[in-house]
């Protein structure tokens, strides 16, 4: 009997504190608690809900939060039509604001009629299982595999593949959500500021006359860009030519005018790949052989 009675009187503290607590809860719930602004819930369900990271932040969630505290502008939800980022910012009753245009980029111009194939791949027909068997069949190692991986990942048929296999991009259609860098075997991709008209379109590491022996377009590192441009906005690293990007305003189509591959382009105002007037004029449709 005394058993049951310490039982008791300890199941009854038990039961006691239980309560006490759980009223201090209740308590602090009430004190702590942040109310959500409700408007947050009306922008995300204007949003794609794609939660791309096109926008720089953490999914539709998040950008809405942002949006709602006023931290980002609507318009910087690149995903979204004019329309919606409309009614975002209707619904906010402020401005749509306005953001740099960015797009996708692609660094390498190695169709299959300039860039040389090392064997057949006859494998699963997607860049990704190409890369695992001896990183694909072509010869040049860091050169874009052309099967198309990035143009199934695009949901806004922004990229399509040219005659000889080379990922192109509409810059229209193009809203920089990142899935096409996302899917890269070859972390070809990246997306960059629309007005970034300079650019390598290369990744080839390998010495000048190795490089352009397995990709006629391929950047040899001769370096007479790199001579023509400003102190510091390119430098030859890795057998590569790189571009600062902080002197940006200062790129000029001229520094094209000398690369004899045209590995270095001049993006138009419809993001055409423009060479430079050394570079030798490529007359071939058909692809290469494979190498013997």
């Amino acid at each position: 009997m005394e058993q049951v009675g310490v039982f008791g009187i300890a199941g009854g503290f038990m039961a006691a504190l239980g309560v006490a607590l759980a009223g201090v809860l209740a308590f602090a719930n009430r004190r702590l608690s942040v109310q959500e602004d409700p408007r947050i819930d009306e922008v995300e369900n204007l949003l794609p809900k794609s939660n791309c990271g096109a926008c720089g932040l953490a999914g539709c969630r998040n950008f809405a939060e942002k949006v709602v505290a006023g931290e980002v502008v609507p318009a910087r939800c690149t995903v979204s039509s004019p329309d919606q980022v409309g009614s975002i910012a209707q619904l906010l009753g402020i401005g749509a604001g306005e953001v740099e245009k960015r797009v996708a980029r692609l660094a390498c111009a190695g169709g299959k009629h300039v860039s040389r194939m090392r064997a057949h791949y006859a494998g699963l027909e997607t860049c990704r299982a190409a890369a695992v068997v001896s990183g694909g069949g072509k010869e040049c190692a860091w050169g874009c595999l052309g099967l198309g991986d990035c143009v199934a990942v695009c949901k806004h048929g922004a990229i399509t593949l040219d005659l000889h296999g080379l990922p192109v991009v509409d810059v229209d259609k193009c809203t920089a959500c990142n899935d096409c860098v996302e899917v890269c075997p070859k972390g070809l991709f990246s997306v960059e500021p629309e007005d970034r008209r300079l650019w390598i379109a290369c990744r080839n590491r390998a010495e000048g006359d190795v490089a352009e022996a397995s990709c006629e377009v391929a950047c040899t590192a001769c370096g007479r860009c790199v001579a023509d441009a400003p102190a510091g906005l390119m430098a030859l690293k890795n057998n590569l030519v790189e571009i600062d990007y902080g002197w940006n305003d200062q790129s000029e189509r001229r520094f094209t005018d000398r690369c004899p591959t045209g590995a270095i382009v001049w993006f138009d105002d419809r993001g055409r790949p423009l060479r430079g007037h050394a570079a030798k004029k490529i007359l071939r449709h058909d692809a290469l052989p494979v190498r013997q």
